[in-house]
């Protein structure tokens, strides 16, 4: 295994912006005529050293340079420790082995398709009381972490964009209830939930983080002080096999660094588009924590440093949504999302989605494309499904 360095034994993860932080973590010291970024090391075997301690690699399930350097990176952006899997599910599946048999997990209505399934076929497996909550509803919360092993959150959510208040949660949920927050739309630019109280840090690095839809990898993020589970979570990855290649880590370091450049300019294109999807009269609905009558403001304001690229639009039902992400041509439709180019799909289109999403629900992923161009495009799809 690579020791992979504690915060605190890091002084450029306290005293840099994390916008330097995304360009300058998991850089290798400056050495004359070596590679200024860390190279992509294929290796499934390395040479042994008997005589030295555990510190060596091992084997190439127990590590590689590569993924240690966007370990490093991640871990200075959200203040703690990391580990990258193979997947953003891979990860997820990883923080659920925590959950013991007959264990209690708190989970929100609305969360990503992909947990809501795991969470419910493991506690058909092992016997678990699954209590959904809505997570913009802190009491609603705190009383259903009574007793909870693990306490699950998504903010802002996938795809309804519910934003919870991770302050008063990690300040009050009970002490035995492991905290965990999914920040993959949020990302560690806009807030970040170790510092809240979280115990862990979930991001499908697939997306917003690598921001190029070429990736499929996870990342788990623990807190510098915490080697209990940091060392748990480890030992899964390393027991399961859920590992990130090469060549996925070295890309999505590769991503990372223009992670302020890439958020910036989809947030202030999202703030724009939000604007105007308000004042269509084909929308019936538009969920984006940057609009003044979004449920979700307030809050937003207060606790995070922005509020996102994501967007999302209740159509009148699944006929007026498919017409609509159908006519559009610029904007691609995909079900992923966080990448440079502006993404669309109807999210009930999947039959397991769940059951409290909308029918006419399109989520938006906002790129990085010109603004206008963008809108031209929605706009016209939108004003197809116009009567008369």
């Amino acid at each position: 295994m690579i020791n992979q360095p504690l915060p605190s034994e890091n002084p450029r993860s306290t005293r840099l912006h994390p916008e330097t932080l995304a360009v300058t973590a998991g850089r290798p010291e400056p050495v004359a005529d070596a590679p200024l970024n860390p190279p992509v090391v294929f290796a499934s075997t390395y040479v042994g050293a008997p005589d030295t301690d555990s510190a060596t690699i091992g084997y190439g399930r127990y590590g590689n340079p590569t993924w240690q350097a966007l370990e490093e990176a991640i871990g200075a952006l959200e203040g703690g420790r990391a580990l990258t899997f193979a997947s953003g599910m891979a990860a997820a599946h990883a923080v659920l082995e925590l959950v013991p048999t007959s264990g209690v997990i708190v989970i929100p209505y609305n969360c990503y398709l992909g947990v809501a399934e795991a969470v419910d076929r493991r506690a058909a497996r092992y016997r678990w009381q699954v209590r959904r909550v809505n997570v913009a509803d802190s009491k609603e919360v705190l009383a259903a972490a009574q007793g909870a092993d693990v306490v699950w959150i998504e903010s802002p959510t996938n795809p309804t964009i519910e934003v919870a208040d991770l302050p008063t949660l990690g300040k009050n949920l009970p002490s035995k209830s492991l905290f965990v927050v999914d920040n993959t739309f949020a990302t560690p630019l806009l807030q970040r939930p170790l510092e809240l109280g979280a115990d862990i840090v979930l991001h499908s690095a697939t997306k917003i983080l690598s921001g190029h839809s070429d990736v499929l990898l996870g990342a788990i993020v623990t807190r510098g002080d915490d080697a209990q589970t940091f060392e748990a979570l480890d030992a899964i990855r390393r027991s399961f096999g859920a590992t990130p290649g090469a060549m996925e880590a070295y890309l999505a370091l590769r991503g990372l660094r223009t992670l302020p450049l890439r958020l910036a300019q989809a947030q202030t294109n999202a703030q724009v588009l939000a604007e105007r999807l308000v004042d269509h009269r084909g929308v019936q609905r538009v969920r984006f924590p940057g609009l003044p009558t979004d449920p979700g403001n307030e809050l937003a304001r207060r606790t995070m440093s922005g509020f996102g690229s994501l967007i999302s639009i209740d159509l009148p039902d699944a006929k007026t949504a498919d017409a609509f992400v159908e006519g559009c041509s610029l904007w691609v439709f995909a079900t992923s999302l966080g990448g440079v180019e502006s993404t669309l799909e109807r999210r009930r289109r999947w039959s397991g989605e769940l059951q409290s999403v909308p029918e006419g629900l399109v989520r938006l992923s906002v790129g990085i494309e010109h603004v206008e161009d963008l809108w031209a495009d929605l706009a016209q799809a939108l004003d197809r499904g116009l009567p008369g």
